[in-house]
């Protein structure tokens, strides 16, 4: 199985603590293709419904589904960043995102981190 940067897949994440996204989720992989085809981990962000998030903040970035591929908008949360087991990710994605997006994501996640 080969996961690529800026594909998008459903996951379960559990299990989790306190107030990490739980549940199958939709999450876009961060981490650049060469980590990707190692057996170590991938580096995702987490997505969740746009219904769930009302408010446009600096953190999130909103993709509709042209954009994405998925079946209804979503929000990816830039602070819930998470490396995930390869074994986690099913055989094929069910999205991707273009590099336009994919760098609004990059900018919500260094703003997140400070970088």
């Amino acid at each position: 199985m080969s996961i690529k940067r800026g594909e998008i897949y459903f996951v379960n994440l559990n299990p989790v603590k306190g107030r990490e996204q739980a549940g199958f989720r939709p999450v876009l992989v961060l981490s650049i293709d060469e980590i990707n085809r190692l057996p170590l981990v991938a580096t995702v962000v987490v997505g969740t419904k746009g219904e769930n998030i009302t408010t446009d903040y600096p953190t999130n970035v909103r993709v509709s589904p042209e954009e994405s591929g998925l079946p209804i908008e979503t929000v990816f949360m830039c602070f819930q960043i998470r490396s995930l087991d390869p074994g986690r990710f099913p055989r094929q994605p069910v999205g991707k995102v273009s590099g336009e997006i994919l760098n609004m994501i990059e900018d919500a996640v260094k703003n997140c981190l400070g970088l």
